[in-house]
């Protein structure tokens, strides 16, 4: 089973903590892949205080978490204070052996602190951009964004955004039917491009018998292989198109058709995994007008061509 490590710290909140162990540390012998092996990791084996008044204590130092496959580093204590030598080193020899690592909210002061974060684009909450930016200006901070993901190394946003990157993890690792399933699980969304912005003025909004919105969304996602247009959205809202557009963003954060793209992408990836139907007939599947349409606004979407995910992700 691949390894993967995260780090508990004195003073942290344990909601990112426990989005790692609810994705990888559970056991899921119903998805039939081989599932992985969380180690929970610490710089002192003595116990941790955690937000919410309560202590834990790791089973692992940081030699387990510089000798993982997949070495996550959930937050830190001080946004403005240092990162000690051993977390650093321990960072650096994980980095060095091919480990991928990756950053939830605060976490990327961390590994900006180990130099790992130098000439890349990269992401954290929006409250602290500015800041890692003025501490390492090395580094190029995009506040505007879910996650970043270079291979690597990647960095993601606050809390939420978090469970965003955990899941591209797994889509990555196990492909989309795998990922779609541990998401219907954890019941939040399959896959939100990294892309995406942050910061979304209604971030949860209740879906009720007057939520003109999310019935529209309902409608689209029952239409994707068929034109869509703002106008069909809109009518479906029972709003006015400009009144649409403005309530869509405040509660997704992104526009209708890109919304709409989004999705259409998203409705691909099973079907590129599965399937031997043509890249052309799968986009069309979906709703996209033409072959060139279709890759263009999958390989935005997923940094890769439909005939790239597809020998990456088949299944045998």
């Amino acid at each position: 089973m691949p390894t993967v490590a995260v780090l508990a710290f004195d003073g942290m909140a344990p909601f990112e903590l426990g989005c790692v162990v609810e994705v990888f540390g559970l056991p899921r012998p119903e998805l039939q892949v081989p599932w992985y092996d969380l180690k929970v990791c610490a710089e002192s084996p003595e116990p941790l205080n955690a937000v919410g008044g309560f202590t834990l204590r790791a089973a692992h130092g940081l030699d387990v978490l510089a000798s993982s496959d997949t070495v996550i580093v959930p937050g830190v204590s001080d946004v403005r204070g240092q990162v000690s030598e051993e977390l650093v080193a321990a960072l650096r020899q994980a980095h060095e052996r091919g480990s991928r690592l990756v950053s939830i909210c605060s976490g990327a002061f961390a590994l900006a602190a180990a130099g790992l974060l130098d000439g890349r684009e990269v992401t954290t909450h929006w409250r602290y951009a500015d800041l890692l930016q003025r501490r390492f200006p090395a580094v190029r901070v995009n506040p505007d964004v879910l996650y970043v993901d270079h291979g690597d190394v990647l960095t993601s946003a606050g809390s939420a955004a978090g469970i965003d990157l955990l899941i591209h993890l797994v889509r990555k690792d196990h492909g989309a039917t795998v990922a779609n399933d541990v998401a219907r699980r954890l019941v939040v969304p399959p896959h939100r491009e990294g892309g995406q912005a942050q910061f979304i003025q209604a971030a949860v909004t209740p879906v009720d018998e007057h939520d003109g919105v999310a019935h529209a969304m309902a409608w689209a996602l029952g239409n994707l292989a068929r034109p869509i247009t703002v106008a069909q959205l809109a009518a479906v809202a029972c709003m006015s198109e400009r009144t649409f557009i403005r309530r869509f963003k405040q509660q997704t954060g992104t526009s209708p058709l890109r919304w709409v793209i989004s999705q259409r992408v998203a409705a691909t990836l099973p079907l590129l995994e599965s399937s031997d139907a043509p890249v052309e007939e799968i986009g069309a599947a979906v709703g996209f007008e033409s072959p060139v349409t279709f890759r263009h606004h999958f390989s935005r979407t997923m940094r890769t061509s439909p005939s790239a995910y597809r020998r990456a992700f088949a299944l045998s």
